[in-house]
């Protein structure tokens, strides 16, 4: 029977701190965490190998080479393109965990306000400098979103070339590349459809995976938009009830040193009169 009860009291125990341990996870914080790391993944491995497509394509349909020298032309900027991408992925991984330590934290003060971890002034000045650099890089992620439409913008145009030279017979369209600021003026890289490379290309499933590719791509770049959305309002809530118990611990100190003096001042009062008594 005792044995029972022990082993009760050790489920119980072990119950209850499972419960303690899961209340103390910041759940907005991760939400917004596997979101980032989610479209960060989506954008930057799509995006390196839509990249790759674009090189292909242009050196097998367009005919185009690498220019010779240090002169910067399409391929150097792609190249410059996946350098950028390494970044991103490495920069907002170190970033996400961040976050997620600075949520932890945070609920760890607001739940433990009365335990040894005491919130002070530089965990509001960390939880505020988040809040700004989160805003700084929902605005850039607004700009990686609104460039990777680009070549969204232009592989449709490609597609739409495609479908309709299947479905109009002795249609002769052309995409010529220098409306898209791909290559010079002075440089003519067009392609028509009546030329073999435009209908090898259209037949290719190079085109269409690497179009499908820039879209995921797209959509990775919105689903980092929408975490950074997530974090600004984990942050500023976060930051909000820090303060708001920072104000509250003041006054809970304030009280107890009163209590404290108060209780000190009775002490006194009361060894004087039993003094005066004997």
């Amino acid at each position: 029977m005792e044995e029972n009860m022990e082993e009760g009291q050790t489920q119980k125990g072990c119950f209850e701190c499972c419960i303690k341990c899961l209340g103390g996870i910041p759940y907005a914080s991760l939400i917004a965490t596997i979101l980032l790391y989610a479209g960060v993944a989506l954008f930057c491995g799509c995006g390196h190998e839509a990249l790759s497509g674009t090189v292909n394509i242009l050196q097998t349909y367009f005919e185009m080479a690498r220019a010779a020298g240090d002169i910067i032309d399409v391929f150097t900027m792609i190249d410059i393109f996946k350098y950028v991408i390494y970044g991103i992925a490495a920069a907002f991984f170190v970033y996400g965990i961040l976050l997620m330590v600075e949520g932890f934290f945070t609920t760890g003060a607001i739940k433990d306000l009365y335990g040894d971890f005491k919130i002070t002034t530089c965990g509001r000045c960390v939880s505020a400098w988040f809040i700004m650099l989160t805003y700084i890089f929902m605005l850039a992620w607004l700009g990686v979103t609104a460039f990777t439409s680009l070549p969204v913008y232009m592989y449709f145009n490609l597609w739409t070339i495609c479908r309709n030279t299947t479905l109009v017979e002795g249609a002769n369209l052309c995409l010529d590349l220098r409306q898209f600021g791909i290559v010079t003026i002075g440089e003519e890289k067009k392609i028509c459809t009546m030329s073999e490379n435009f209908l090898r290309m259209c037949e290719s499933t190079e085109l269409n995976m690497t179009f499908h590719l820039f879209i995921v791509a797209l959509a990775g770049a919105g689903a980092a938009v929408i975490a950074m959305v997530h974090y600004l309002m984990v942050l500023s809530a976060n930051w909000a009830y820090v303060k708001d118990a920072c104000r509250m611990q003041k006054y809970e100190d304030i009280k107890s040193k009163e209590e404290q003096e108060l209780h000190d001042i009775h002490s006194t009062r009361s060894k004087e009169r039993l003094n005066a008594y004997t």
